[in-house]
């Protein structure tokens, strides 16, 4: 079987995605129950200097110093 297909009982967690937008924004809708996810607005934090990614499901996203994404508080 070819592993481009994934059982639904396998999860996937924040973290594991790859550190693209097309990737969060691929998982995000997936964990909306399929409803689309958009990136709105990009901008950088002052005082972290990194890149936070504001959603349409009204949380921000950023990539830690391991390229992983996280939820910004």
């Amino acid at each position: 079987m070819s592993s481009a297909f994934v059982k639904e009982s396998e999860e996937q967690w924040l973290h594991d995605i790859p550190p693209t937008i097309n990737a969060l924004i691929v998982y995000l809708t997936r964990e909306n129950n399929g409803i689309r996810v958009n990136e709105k607005v990009t901008f950088t934090d002052k005082t972290t200097g990194k890149t936070i990614h504001e959603m349409s499901n009204g949380m921000n996203y950023s990539i830690d110093a391991d390229n992983r994404w996280y939820i910004v508080d």
